[in-house]
């Protein structure tokens, strides 16, 4: 039982700090143009 008194709270503050990461990167755009980042990674040999 002394277990699950420490386990619930790591598990619950790893999720709000996940939470708090997700909203992080959907405020500074990071979602923002996926599919440029695919069409960049085919064209990034042409300059060599």
């Amino acid at each position: 039982m002394s277990t699950w008194m420490f386990l619930i709270p790591i598990s619950l503050g790893l999720g709000i700090v996940g939470l708090g990461a997700f909203f992080w990167s959907l405020k500074n755009n990071q979602y923002e143009d996926i599919a440029g980042a695919a069409h960049r990674i085919l064209d990034a040999d042409e300059d060599r």
